[in-house]
């Protein structure tokens, strides 16, 4: 029915489809249905098969394929509805608990005085009785200054904890934390002190885990002593050990606008790093088939050592198992193809974890891969180049432009920004990288310390030029937005045309042109709307205002906030970047301010006709004596003053509450609203207001 090479190529689509149609369609109903489905279709395949010459199914290719991919989407709705938290009977969070037994599923990560953390129930309290549960959580702990609590993968713990949903994102292009907890099968969350916080001295965590964890840990702890330099220090554990090292915003900023930003994540190209060192060391065994698969044996350890030294990480595991199944291949398999095998180790991994689709390391580590088994020799057979060494740097460059093009797409959706010097950074780091990953392993054992003063002298002077190089005009092009529409119409225009010039095909780069116009076009309509946009944003914050007076690519920021404050960056620059703001001019509730279009005076602000009176501290106990028509009443400042006392000759027609009134005011101002038939708009733990103004 299908070819055998490439069995597993052709059933992971049905199975990738069939996982992503059923996560948005969670229903308990829909997992009885799908197994019938499911039993029904294969016990017809068994039976096909089974009778395949005396049925003539041969014939009926076209049914048994159609029945073959029904089954595996079926299957792959099966498995994404079974592995939902959610959907399970004794799931914690269908009860109010006052208590829950968990046990942490996770290492915690502290931040300040806040420990957080992932945990899985095991049971919960109520009315006396312990009744067995099931699910995830994840917990947000504060320490205690003066004796904290010290907590590890696998401890078991009984908390008082008031669990509530995962906050949606509030405001226009703001970080999705909800859906990306989702994605790991997380949706309750809590906030507790430390005296709500009991151990029992028990740990149940996989004990293999753990093992890794603590293994880690010292080898963290090893390289604290060698190395001096704090950001190499934070740059080893993070690239070798894929230990959550704090670095530095100028490090980071330098590895993402060089395009370099992966090697700072432990994932497929570092196990891949040691494979090819490993399979160069020991290329020796190669000549008999019992030294071959001795050589196997070796190489598939090692790189599971590896993985425990780096806490078997998830992108460290997602990539050993894909280098094992590749290497697997190469040392059994008499079909090496190289699709079957990528497709196989993606199949095992939807088998384990169906929810793995949604996550970007998955994706990128396997579209990038992909890219590197089809595209990389075709982009190498393009230069024809005798010297060995010039031959080299031409095959690092047909890697990294084979990488590059295959993942920009999903790049600058996920990231929206892409690398001018990626070509250049990536050059770079090849090299330096090998080493770094060579000799970090190196100085971990014993006696071999004295090579981490080279170790760290590479690192501090590879951090400097890639700083360098970042710092070089017009290092990235950042801020690009696109949507799914245009991301789906990118993609497939950039497959097409990829796919044609590598088979001289030429409808299908007449094809692909077309589909980039229709992206471009869409692109070219986007910015012409930018340029248009007449809007105002109020933005939801915690006790923070922010609202945005927009016109054009340039807006007016009121707000308490400033440019370095991580509430601006986290929940009001990806709005204003969305919205291809180039320009914004800060300023304060403080400030009279005359700019352009807007006019911020006596407490009142007018911008393209929409008016707007501001009710703060400055007006506490006192009488306005205003008068005239206004769009909205800003409520801001936790203002004292008393809204029945409103002068009649003041219309309005909504209030606007920040959060920087405190959560009994908002219920007043609420209150007041309700009892007037008046819309209000709060701005604290609600959708941002968003005002779309008339030309």
């Amino acid at each position: 029915m299908f070819k055998a090479d490439y069995i597993f190529a052709r059933i992971l689509l049905p199975l990738i489809v069939g996982i992503g149609v059923f996560y948005f369609f969670p229903t308990e109903n829909l997992i009885v249905t799908l197994s019938i489905i499911s039993a029904a279709i294969f016990l017809l395949l068994f039976v096909i098969n089974f009778t395949y010459k005396i049925l003539n199914a041969y014939k009926f290719k076209g049914i048994s394929g159609f029945l073959f991919f029904t089954f595996f989407f079926s299957f792959g709705g099966l498995l994404c509805l079974l592995n939902n938290e959610k959907l399970k009977a004794d799931y914690f969070a269908k009860k109010d608990y006052k208590l829950l037994k968990i046990w942490v599923n996770d290492e915690p990560e502290q931040t300040n005085d806040i420990l957080r953390f992932k945990a899985r129930v095991i049971s919960g309290y109520l009315n006396n009785n312990q009744l067995k549960q099931s699910g995830q959580i994840l917990l947000a702990l504060k320490v205690d200054s003066l004796n904290p609590i010290h907590l590890e993968y696998g401890d078991e713990l009984i908390v008082s904890a008031k669990y509530l949903d995962v906050e949606p994102p509030y405001n226009p292009a703001e970080f999705d934390f909800k859906q990306w907890l989702a994605n790991q099968n997380v949706f309750e969350q809590a906030f507790i002190n430390q005296n709500h916080i009991l151990k029992t001295n028990r740990n149940i965590g996989n004990p293999i885990l753990k093992f890794a964890l603590k293994l880690r840990e010292a080898q963290v702890n090893k390289y604290r002593k060698l190395i001096k330099n704090d950001e190499a220090f934070a740059v080893a554990s993070t690239l070798i050990l894929g230990y959550r090292a704090d670095l530095s915003k100028e490090t980071l900023a330098a590895y993402s606008k060089t395009g370099t930003i992966h090697a700072l994540s432990v994932s497929g190209s570092h196990v891949a790093i040691i494979f090819f060192v490993l399979d160069f060391m020991l290329i020796f065994l190669d000549r008999k088939r019992g030294t071959k698969i001795l050589k196997f044996i070796l190489i598939f350890s090692l790189i599971w050592i590896y993985a425990l030294i780096t806490g078997l990480s998830p992108s460290v595991v997602r990539s050993a198992i894909m280098i094992g199944i590749f290497i697997t291949a190469k040392t059994f398999a008499r079909n090496k193809n190289g699709y079957n095998t990528l497709a196989f180790a993606a199949f095992c991994q939807l088998i384990y974890n169906p929810f793995l689709i949604w996550d970007v390391g998955f994706q990128l580590s396997y579209i990038s891969v992909f890219g590197l088994i089809y595209l990389q020799p075709k982009i190498y057979k393009w230069i024809y180049i005798k010297n060995k060494w010039l031959n080299k740097v031409w095959e690092l460059i047909a890697i990294s432009l084979a990488a590059q093009i295959v993942t920009f797409p999903l790049c600058i959706y996920y990231f929206h920004q892409f690398p001018i010097y990626f070509l250049l950074g990536n050059l770079f780091i090849s090299l330096p990288l090998m080493v770094i990953m060579i000799l970090g392993i190196i100085v971990l054992i014993p006696f071999a310390d004295k090579l981490s003063t080279i170790f760290e002298w590479i690192i501090v002077s590879t951090n400097q030029i890639l700083k360098w190089i970042a710092d070089l005009p017009y290092s990235t092009l950042s801020s690009i937005w696109i949507n799914l529409p245009e991301l789906l119409l990118l993609s497939l225009s950039l497959g097409l045309f990829i796919y044609a010039l590598t088979n001289y095909n030429k409808k299908l780069i007449y094809a692909s042109i077309l589909l980039y116009i229709f992206y471009a076009s869409l692109i070219v309509y986007d910015d012409w709307v930018a340029t248009k946009q007449q809007k105002i944003i109020f933005f939801t914050l915690r006790k923070n205002y922010a609202a945005a007076f927009i016109s054009g690519r340039e807006t007016i920021l009121l707000t308490d906030l400033n440019a370095n404050d991580k509430n601006f960056h986290f929940f009001v620059k990806p709005a204003l970047e969305q919205a291809q703001i180039s320009k914004i001019n800060f300023i304060n509730l403080n400030r009279d301010t005359l700019i352009n279009h807007f006019i911020k005076k006596d407490n009142q602000i007018v911008f393209k006709g929409y008016r707007i009176l501001l009710i703060d501290e400055f007006l506490n106990y006192k009488n306005l004596n205003i008068e005239g028509k206004f769009s909205s009443l800003w409520l801001t400042g936790n203002t004292r003053f008393m809204l029945e006392n409103l002068n009649r000759h003041i219309e309005f027609k909504s209030l606007i509450i920040d959060a920087t009134n405190k959560d009994y005011k908002i219920a007043s101002f609420k209150t007041f609203a309700e009892n007037n038939s008046i819309p209000q708009h709060v701005l604290k733990k609600n959708p941002a207001y968003l005002v779309q103004l008339t030309q």
